[in-house]
């Protein structure tokens, strides 16, 4: 599995080799710094560490300054880990190489889009959970429409069971898109734009795997 890091700049929308106006998300992808290669016999799997984004070195522990020296970078904001990333660009991946978006995609590709969804704070179960309410608001309801209804029987089980469908926190959380289309890569800018909308606000960090 390979992929890359990125920055999500913003949504736009482009014309396909078909005319249609398709909505499409910006990410500035790479270029990445590998911080860190695994290998079958020191490790016990083959994997790829790149870093992106950078850090200050007052805000670096000692510990990630030489992590980060023995690869000849400075420090990262961003780690990630793409196992077998290796198996398919031997020769481009070298500790303290430099990857960006076309050594790992071309367009037409499919990709997955990992991201921190937006927090939304304590919600009800209609923005949460998508539930539809009470749609009439005649007949005897009285500020009911948002209300969650029955969560459970009375003298049997005589308990709500775990993972009912409550109020609550909702967003900030790892969300996953598969099979978003590679549109168009701008290689002189590190831009990709994939298709459809990728979790996370403008300027969070986006993962790429293909």
């Amino acid at each position: 599995m390979s992929g890359i890091i990125g920055k999500k700049i913003g949504m736009t929308s482009v014309f396909d080799e078909e005319g249609r106006n398709v909505a499409c998300t910006v990410i500035e992808a790479g270029p990445c710094v590998v911080t860190h290669v695994k290998n079958e016999e020191s490790d016990g799997y083959s994997a790829v560490q790149l870093g992106f984004g950078d850090r200050k070195e007052k805000n670096t522990s000692s510990a990630m300054k030489g992590h980060f020296k023995r690869a000849k970078a400075t420090p990262k904001a961003k780690l990630v880990e793409f196992r077998d990333f290796r198996v398919e660009f031997e020769d481009k991946v070298t500790l303290g190489g430099s990857i960006t978006v076309d050594d790992v995609f071309t367009e037409g590709d499919f990709v997955d889009a990992i991201g921190k969804s937006k927090g939304k704070g304590f919600q009800g179960v209609v923005k949460r959970h998508n539930f539809a309410g009470v749609g009439d608001a005649t007949h005897g309801q009285h500020n009911r429409q948002r209300a969650p209804g029955s969560i459970g029987a009375c003298s049997f089980p005589s308990r709500v069971f775990k993972g009912m469908k409550m109020a609550g926190r909702t967003g900030g959380g790892r969300v996953k898109l598969l099979n978003l289309r590679v549109l168009k890569i701008i290689p002189e800018k590190n831009l990709v734009l994939v298709s459809g909308s990728v979790p996370g606000a403008r300027n969070s960090t986006v993962v790429l795997e293909k």
